[in-house]
């Protein structure tokens, strides 16, 4: 059985995983130019569930991830 997480607990299992905090990513993605948001409103959108899905793959592709979509098997 699959156990889906939301975004929020997602990225944070990810960020645990790379030794992250949010707001040391969002300072390195913002010196990056990878994003332009500071950790507050970041996780703002992530509590309030208003996070848009390009932030979500910005976010994925800097912690090395990538987000894909497939069919599901019945």
């Amino acid at each position: 059985m699959f156990i889906m997480l939301d975004i929020k607990q997602e990225i944070q299992v990810l960020l645990l995983r790379q030794g992250l905090s949010m707001s040391k990513m969002a300072r390195n993605m913002k010196a990056k130019g990878l994003a332009n948001t500071n950790v507050a409103s970041l996780s703002r959108m992530l509590s309030s569930k208003t996070i848009k899905f390009e932030t979500v793959q910005q976010i994925l592709n800097y912690l090395g991830y990538e987000f894909e979509i497939k069919k599901k098997v019945n």
